[in-house]
């Protein structure tokens, strides 16, 4: 969270041209699924606390690591990982600089970018860009109201302070 993602850019567009995934929506959706450190925090902190004597007592009971993880532990971080979905999404469906590094097909463009479209070297269509701004929020306004509920509870319960 330290190092700014501009600084990890390059290595990051070359393993995406090295997998073959330049101009595809995978090279914008996996690194900020995968590569998040605000989620190894959030995770973390909602893991620590979750009392010990639960993973104790399944131990007793026999259950190995793989059994504890997925039907105790996975049922428990539900409310973290709704939370983390969310923030995820929320956060990535207005950026603009990665997909303007690894997209370069129009049709392939994301909502700011085509919102961008607008904006022509002399002349800005102000009114296009409002409706289409207008219209870019409708989805995010969905996910935050479905998941409401999902971030308050995952937010709360891991400790996170805002």
């Amino acid at each position: 969270m330290m190092v700014p993602g501009q600084v990890t850019i390059i290595p990051l567009y070359l393993i995406m041209k090295n997998i073959g995934w330049l101009d595809t929506h995978l090279a914008i959706i996996v690194p900020s699924a995968l590569l998040n450190a605000f989620g190894v925090f959030l995770l973390r902190q909602f893991f620590r606390g979750i009392p010990k004597e639960m993973e104790e007592a399944a131990i007793v009971d026999g259950a190995n690591r793989w059994t504890i993880y997925a039907r105790i532990m996975l049922p428990l971080i539900k409310p973290a990982l709704s939370a983390l979905g969310i923030f995820t999404f929320l956060g990535m469906w207005n950026n603009f600089f990665n997909p303007l590094i690894f997209l370069s097909s129009t049709d392939k463009f994301t909502v700011p970018m085509m919102l961008n479209l607008y904006r022509g070297m002399y002349s800005t269509d102000w009114t296009l860009m409002m409706a289409g701004a207008s219209i870019a929020l409708i989805p995010v306004l969905i996910v935050y109201i479905i998941g409401q509920k999902y971030i308050i509870e995952g937010v709360t319960l891991s400790g996170i302070k805002g």
